[in-house]
């Protein structure tokens, strides 16, 4: 009796780390980069080309298509001084990596 009784806690046990390693790792996939971490990535290549003055970016990311799929990204936006002026850059990111998706200056 007490064979059983360890056997099938070791089965539940198993079958409980199981689930949990799984539920963890559906929760992990599931989750968005922060947008504080993707401004900061953003920044550093933009601080490569020179200094930058300003920027921003939207805290909630937005479902859009891209080649057919549906995707979340974060926008925002650099400003850095030119020849001219102040520079002024948009971009957007992929929510779930950080990856820098597009950028374009602002006329």
């Amino acid at each position: 009796m007490v064979k059983y009784a360890r056997t099938a806690f070791l089965i539940g046990a198993a079958a409980g780390a199981a689930i949990a390693i799984l539920v963890q790792k559906q929760t992990s996939e599931s989750m968005n980069v922060s947008p504080e971490k993707v401004l900061k990535q953003v920044k550093e290549t933009f601080k490569q080309q020179g200094p930058i003055d300003g920027s921003w970016i939207q805290m909630k990311p937005e479902q859009v298509e891209r080649n057919g799929f549906q995707t979340l990204i974060y926008k925002g936006g650099i400003s850095r001084p030119g020849k001219e002026g102040n520079e002024q850059f948009e971009f957007s990111a992929d929510a779930k990596t950080g990856t820098l998706l597009n950028v374009q200056a602002v006329q």
